[in-house]
């Protein structure tokens, strides 16, 4: 093709104009100035072009930074002498005096061509049209340096291949031992930083100024002074690992030196020659980094923490505990307390009790309550003795000496505080203890996940709460606790299943199922703890919507869960629902030497009606579900006994009233509403609405049934309402003027899979009448079959 023919590559708006104006012009005297890959190249190649279509003469000469002094004075004199036409290219660096004399005599005839970077606009029309919608990813992997950007033209995904990185070998082979430390320096994030790369290259402000510039010069390093995305790679990949090792060792030396942060130094060499070390990473000389990144990384990756102190090697018992305290924050409770045990079993007594807090903990997630109290009173710090009342407590024992004054720490205030609420919750008033709670888990907010803890404030609030019936504390109180992260990833799942805990008592059993199909869908294993309530959820779940094949398939997990998780004071909501479960399948023997140990510990504790309440209510039911009115009197009574000492107390006691009533066919329609209305008070609507509803299917009073069936209707319907997707525009027409209301709630919990007790159960009607409910709706909508009905529902309900 000839010069003539051959279109123009993309080229910036000035070098057209300089392209234009050759051969129409002056004598043109020209410097074009840009680092390497901007394109000099290129322009000198098309103004040489363009002189020749002009005919004229030109000197134009390309890298003159690299020419020796005699041939840059020949070219001053060139340019001073005026009468033939010249153009330079050169870098900014290096600029030797000959060079800054060139440029001085160029600049005076005309202003530097100065080249920028590619506009996004420009690399599209560099693009092939198979990869414009690239132009985003390329333009900032590339800062738009045309060379660069045509080395990622032909990619056909936004991802940079390994011949891409490839290419840029020969830009760093012929760079000097201090560019590419600097660009090492740069590629671990110091670009900017003076006084590391100074200490790093062993020289003055001056000099580090010198380096910098040529490290500008290559054009790998964007305007503000960091590598550009794609050098970045390059530079990490293509340089020896030696030399990449030992630049972000000696940066987090000085780092360090300094008192600066160094974790994101250190972090990429975790894992370089494994953690038994054997590449010597993390020798004598970077061991405090790798520990100080450690601290730094803690809070938000403890994970990454526990790695770097594994990367340290052969350490003492203070790195054994650190680690041991990473592990137990990232979940990993195995690693906890081998690493724990290790040196509680060793001969460094100074760091013992640090290791057996950090097992005390770990056991508390395990369910070993009692064992983790026995290791919390054995360490001597005060946040131990504070966790070791807790636990006492849980177990069953008050606190014989008063509560140890915490040192004016925020952790040791807030330790000293949930053990002072949890004594509470046993001697004093449910309001009492709900208070210090809270005001625990406020002390420990700032904390939020840098803090390892057996329970958090936030947790144990909850608790008390839905013991006393105020299931509102509980929620705001886990909300707060779920926004800032309090306790970190251990105590994740633990507050997402007591908030599903509160969802499932008022019947929005959705939401709580959804809690649960997402830990399963996480595959994380549950700890004895988190099993327990998770697998008393599913069950409560499934008792609920009268799901016996869920019920039945999920009992043998429940039986194993408690077998693994010993009877506290901290587990009786999940006991309480394995118990009235039990009686539903028949199966009560199970459970008795577990409600044995319950009912021993809560008379150990004096009987204290905040934790007794609550059992007693599941124990009745229990009873009543399998028949054995004695039996649901005695807890009846038990709950009578406690009418006195508190609101929920009364209410839970009046409502045990009317279910016994209700048993034995006598139903007194007031006071069946009121027991109702006041168990929806306390956050328990699903009980409400049953009591409410088995009162109407039991009543020979039609008047006393329409009453009592529309109260337990507005209970239920309560969650119902706000959680019922609403159907599409297109579905009301559909369903205008077919289906009546109690059609439509027989629709919805048909399309959902319930057969028709399950139906029944739920709208407190029998099955039969269920059945003759979607038979109106199959002859109402005109529907031959069973699918043709499913299809035709879900389009109306959504």
């Amino acid at each position: 093709m000839s010069p003539s023919t051959t279109a123009r590559p993309v080229l910036p708006p000035q070098v057209e104009q300089v392209l234009d104006a050759i051969g129409s012009g002056p004598v043109l005297r020209l410097g074009v100035v840009a680092p390497g890959g901007y394109g000099k190249t290129t322009v000198l190649r098309e103004i040489s072009r363009a002189f020749a279509e002009a005919g004229a003469s030109a000197s134009v000469v390309d890298d003159a930074h690299l020419l020796p002094d005699a041939e840059l004075l020949a070219l001053r004199a060139l340019v001073e002498r005026g009468d033939e036409n010249v153009v330079v290219a050169y870098r900014p660096w290096p600029r030797s005096r000959a060079l800054a004399a060139l440029a001085e005599s160029l600049g005076r005839a005309r202003p530097s061509l100065m080249l920028e970077p590619f506009t996004r606009e420009q690399v599209r029309a560099v693009l092939p049209a198979s990869a414009r919608g690239l132009v985003d990813f390329v333009h900032q992997q590339t800062g738009g340096v045309p060379r660069f950007v045509r080395r990622l033209a032909g990619l056909g995904t936004a991802e940079v291949t390994p011949e891409v990185v490839a290419s840029f070998r020969a830009d760093l082979d012929w760079l000097d031992a201090d560019v590419r430390k600097y660009l090492l320096a740069a590629e671990a994030g110091a670009a900017l930083r003076l006084d590391l790369l100074g200490g790093l290259l062993g020289v003055d402000a001056d000099a580090v100024g010198d380096v910098i510039e040529a490290g500008r010069a290559t054009g790998l390093v964007a305007a503000d002074g960091t590598l550009l995305p794609v050098a970045r790679l390059a530079v990490a990949t293509l340089s020896r690992t030696d030399r990449r090792i030992a630049v972000r060792q000696r940066l987090a030396e000085l780092q360090l030196e300094s008192g600066g942060p160094v974790l994101d130094l250190v972090r990429p060499l975790v894992g370089v020659g494994g953690e038994d070390n054997r590449t010597g990473i993390a020798g004598p000389g970077m061991a405090r980094a790798f520990r100080a990144a450690a601290d730094e990384a803690l809070a938000a990756e403890p994970a990454l923490a526990a790695r770097l102190l594994a990367a340290i090697g052969t350490a003492g018992a203070d790195v054994a505990v650190r680690r041991a305290v990473a592990s137990a924050m990232a979940g990993d409770l195995d690693a906890a307390l081998r690493l724990a045990d290790q040196v509680i079993s060793g001969g460094d007594t100074e760091h013992r009790g640090a290791a057996a807090e950090v097992a005390a903990i770990a056991l508390a997630h395990r369910g070993q309550l009692a064992r983790s109290t026995e290791l919390h009173r054995w360490s001597p710090s005060s946040t131990s003795s504070a966790f070791a009342v807790i636990g006492q407590v849980g177990t069953g024992r008050l606190p014989a000496a008063p509560l140890p004054v915490a040192p004016p720490t925020m952790l040791d205030g807030g330790a000293s505080l949930m053990a002072q609420g949890v004594v509470e919750s046993v001697t004093s008033s449910a309001t009492t203890s709900l208070s210090t709670l809270v005001r625990a888990a406020g002390l420990l907010e700032p904390a939020g996940r840098a803090v390892l803890l057996p329970d958090t404030p936030a947790a144990l609030a909850a608790l008390v709460a839905l013991h006393s019936g105020e299931p509102g504390i509980a929620e705001s109180v886990l909300d707060r606790a779920m926004a800032t992260s309090s306790g970190g990833a251990l105590m994740v799942v633990r507050h997402r299943l007591l908030r599903a805990w509160i969802a499932m008592q008022r019947g929005n059993l959705a939401q709580a199922r959804e809690v649960l199909v997402a830990l399963r869908k996480a595959g994380r294993p549950l700890e004895p703890r988190d099993w327990l309530f998770a697998v008393a959820l599913e069950i409560g779940v499934a008792r609920r919507n009268s799901d016996l094949a869920t019920l039945k398939r999920t009992w043998e997990q429940a039986c194993e869960a408690v077998l693994r998780h010993p009877v506290d004071l901290f587990t009786f909501l999940p006991l309480g629902e394995f118990a009235t479960a039990a009686a539903r399948l028949r199966d009560q023997h199970r459970l008795v030497p577990h409600l044995a140990a319950a009912r021993n510990l809560l008379r150990d504790l004096g009987d204290p009606g905040l934790w007794a309440v609550p059992l007693h209510w599941s124990a009745l039911h229990a009873a009543i579900i399998a028949e054995e009115t004695s039996v649901a009197e005695e807890h009846a009574a038990s709950l009578a006994a406690c009418r006195d000492r508190s609101r929920y107390a009364g209410i839970v006691s009046a409502a045990a009233e009317s279910w016994l009533d209700v048993v034995a066919g006598k139903v007194d329609a007031d006071q069946v509403e009121e027991s109702a209305r006041g168990l929806q008070a306390v956050g328990q609507w699903w009980d409400a609405a049953r009591l409410a509803g088995q009162a109407a299917i039991r009543t020979s009073d039609r008047q006393a049934m329409v009453r009592l069936l529309d109260c337990a209707r507005l209970l239920q319907g309560r969650t119902a309402a706000t959680t019922r997707k609403q159907p599409e525009p297109a579905a009301e027409a559909v369903d205008a003027g077919k289906l009546s209301d109690r059609e439509r709630e027989v629709a919805e919990l048909v399309v959902n899979g319930l057969t028709y007790k399950q139906v029944g159960d739920r709208l407190f009607i029998s099955a039969k009448t269920v059945e003759h409910h979607v038979a109106r709706i199959r002859q109402r909508l005109g529907c031959t079959s069973r699918a043709e009905l499913l299809d035709q529902l879900r389009q109306i309900v959504g």
